[in-house]
């Protein structure tokens, strides 16, 4: 019986040893070699202190700095570890809202949202980045449209001249991925640190 069975171990043993140890192995020696910045996670220093990644988004509730989408993202009570309260860009659970467009809970939130940023910028449409979320609940990226919505409001927190944070914002967009993937995007957190940089000059 043994006889029958070591084929089927060996190849076992054998697909385990290369699935498992030197496929990952590998893989984690050539990025680590080719795209160090991304194999370690996107992160962002500031004065040789981790501050973020460029793949999570983070909160800003400042009118000093530019704010992300909406999240989603839940986390366990304090009060009650056997609940869930929101919890917004929890890496540790990226997650986006059941709730269905006729909820009215969702609708509430939306048109809350709407209105408030209607009173900051009344003369400019509400980008619908900036009132929904995404799937994932983390994303570190708005519109270029979203940003220059934001423009007003950051200029006049900062004391700058709008057109200087609307120059800092067009510097700061990402175009279509190889040219015609994706949509153009600013990311969040590089745009806030580039602000801070201008505003220490």
């Amino acid at each position: 019986m043994l006889k029958e069975l070591r084929p089927a171990i060996v190849v076992f043993v054998g697909l385990m040893l290369i699935t498992g140890l030197a496929y990952p192995l590998a893989m984690t020696g050539v990025t680590q070699t080719l795209f160090p910045w991304q194999a370690n996670g996107s992160l962002i220093e500031r004065d040789g202190k981790v501050i973020g990644s460029a793949l999570i988004g983070q909160q800003f509730a400042s009118d000093r700095y530019f704010h992300g989408r909406p999240s989603a993202t839940l986390g366990p009570d304090p009060a009650d570890s056997s609940k869930t309260v929101p919890q917004p860009y929890n890496a540790a659970n990226s997650s986006g809202s059941n709730l269905g467009p006729t909820n009215k809970a969702l609708i509430d939130r939306v048109k809350a949202d709407v209105d408030r940023l209607k009173a900051e910028n009344p003369d400019a449409k509400v980008p619908v980045d900036l009132v929904t979320t995404s799937g994932g609940g983390l994303d570190p990226h708005i519109s270029p449209e979203a940003a220059y919505f934001q423009a007003p409001r950051v200029a006049k927190a900062r004391n700058l001249p709008e057109v200087r944070v609307r120059a800092l914002v067009g510097q700061h967009i990402e175009s279509h991925f190889l040219g015609f993937l994706g949509e153009p995007r600013v990311n969040v957190l590089a745009l806030n640190m580039a602000l801070d940089r201008t505003a220490s000059e």
